[in-house]
């Protein structure tokens, strides 16, 4: 890395500001879209697939592109990707804000994925080296991993505000003031750093990895969707192949995109993996946690971001005091107890949205974000601290791409079975194909008080029950990993 002249205190500060600030807007544009789906639904007529690929394709090209970026970011300088990712991360919001189809909307989620995948990794690489003094770094990382919580109970609000007011476009136009305020702090406020001896970069080990994750995924959502047949075969069998492949080159590499050698460490490999299924089980269900809301329970745009406060509240707050826990129980056991938490809540969910009141599901989102917030803060510290000092650009890089690969496939996973199980509850006969598309298309083309309608949103509500169980199981089996594997030595 190249050395670099100590900021003074204040820049210093500043200077993480300005991180803080891009990190908090790429986890605002992750939930904020969550909202807009029944808006955009009415104005471009997604299919259900459609839905699906709108929300996910922009989490599933983080998590493939993150390690390559990283990388480039090693090699070219963090501040240049830094800055260079942020522009087109603007332009890319204009793209969406102003699409004419769903397909054009797809494409522009795609390429703000791709702009973000160069956003992550800088930031905490800057980071690190704008805080030398351990203390102040791990302040630092802290106040980052707030940024990222505090982004998530944002966007609900940011979007049911503009909803409120404006086009389903806005909720992405509003990245562009944002962003050019970025650009000119950054450019003055931040340092430059690389790598001085990167290693060649390995552009097939790059493509490697990104042919390893995107046919799974889609396989994975087309034979939820339309059954298993030779699409799915050929796409797992290529994904399959793909990371075989991607794993060997790495193990042979002089200068590998990840060092694989890392998972060799239980305690690593168990803290991504619980940090993976965690963020599986949560973004899998607020995807449509927010349709249920708008579409089930009647709330406005505004009203829904606000129903949702309470596990991204939650989840900010655990932070204050994830220090005493981990302290009190180790940080192994303070992750399981997290998950099991979460797990917990989950299940309360399930049974809470048939309450008729709002307040008890309201209540069950808590122990959610309690649960989670301190589960994901903790296995990113755990994954820091179960390697060498000097594997830590790889390991974090490794963490961030399990979190984005984890929300991509609870997306992909949770919401096919949503859809799934929705069908599946419809009443037997004929129904409009608008309706059996998802419940978004049922309430574009049905009166609300019809008989269909409501058998719609009954339909849904079970499908969504099914669904927090199901993530329910996957985090208590997440919070098992976690006690089995990480270790609870005392902090």
């Amino acid at each position: 890395m190249t050395s670099l002249r100590p900021l003074s205190t204040r820049r210093r500060w500043a200077a993480l500001g300005v991180l803080v600030g891009a990190v908090l807007l790429l986890a605002v544009d992750g939930t904020v879209l969550y909202l807009a789906v029944p808006s955009l639904t009415r104005e471009l007529a997604p299919s259900a697939t459609e839905i699906l690929w709108i929300g996910d394709v922009y989490s599933l090209a983080l998590a493939g592109l993150l390690v390559t970026a990283g990388n480039l970011a090693d090699r070219f300088g963090r501040k240049k990707v830094l800055l260079i990712g942020t522009a087109a991360f603007g332009l890319a919001s204009a793209l969406a804000a102003f699409s004419p189809t769903a397909g054009v909307l797809v494409v522009a989620r795609l390429l703000l994925g791709v702009a973000g995948a160069t956003i992550m990794p800088s930031t905490l690489s800057l980071i690190r080296t704008l805080f030398t003094d351990p203390r102040e770094r791990t302040r630092a990382i802290a106040i980052w991993s707030a940024g990222s919580g505090g982004g998530i109970a944002l966007g609900p609000l940011v979007g049911g505000t503009l909803l409120e007011h404006y086009w389903w476009g806005s909720v992405f136009l509003i990245n562009v003031p944002i962003v050019v305020v970025f650009l000119a702090a950054g450019a003055w406020l931040l340092p430059e750093s690389r790598d001085p001896d990167p290693g060649r970069f390995d552009l097939l080990s790059a493509g490697l990895s990104l042919a390893a994750i995107v046919p799974l995924v889609y396989a994975v959502k087309h034979v939820v969707s339309a059954g298993f047949d030779g699409q799915v075969a050929v796409a797992a069998g290529l994904g399959v192949v793909s990371g075989v492949l991607f794993v060997r080159r790495q193990r042979r590499a002089a200068a590998p995109l990840i060092d694989v050698t890392l998972f060799r460490n239980g305690a690593f490999s168990g803290a991504v993996l619980a940090n993976f299924i965690a963020v599986f089980a949560l973004m899998g269900l607020l995807f449509f946690f927010s349709q249920y809301l708008q579409l089930v329970r009647g709330f406005s745009p505004l009203q829904a971001g606000f129903a949702e406060m309470p596990a991204t509240l939650a989840s900010i707050v655990v932070v204050a005091a994830v220090g005493v826990v981990a302290g009190r129980l180790g940080r192994g056991r303070a992750v399981a107890a997290g998950l099991a938490v979460a797990a917990l809540g989950l299940a309360l969910v399930a049974v809470a949205e048939r309450a008729p009141q709002y307040w008890w599901l309201g209540l069950t989102l808590v122990p959610v974000g309690l649960g989670v917030g301190l589960a994901l803060t903790l296995t990113v510290d755990s994954v820091l601290s179960a390697v060498p000092r000097d594997k830590a650009g790889s390991a974090s890089a490794i963490s961030e791409t399990a979190y984005e690969l984890g929300a991509a496939l609870g997306i992909a996973i949770l919401g096919s079975v949503v859809n799934v199980v929705y069908r599946a509850f419809l009443p037997v006969g004929p129904v409009p194909g608008e309706v059996r598309d998802s419940l978004a298309g049922a309430a574009s083309v049905l009166d609300p008080a019809s008989e269909l309608a409501q058998a719609a949103r009954a339909a849904f509500t079970g499908a969504m029950q099914v669904t927090s169980v199901a993530a329910a199981a996957v985090t208590a089996v997440a919070a098992l990993i976690a006690w089995r594997t990480i270790p609870s030595g005392r902090d």
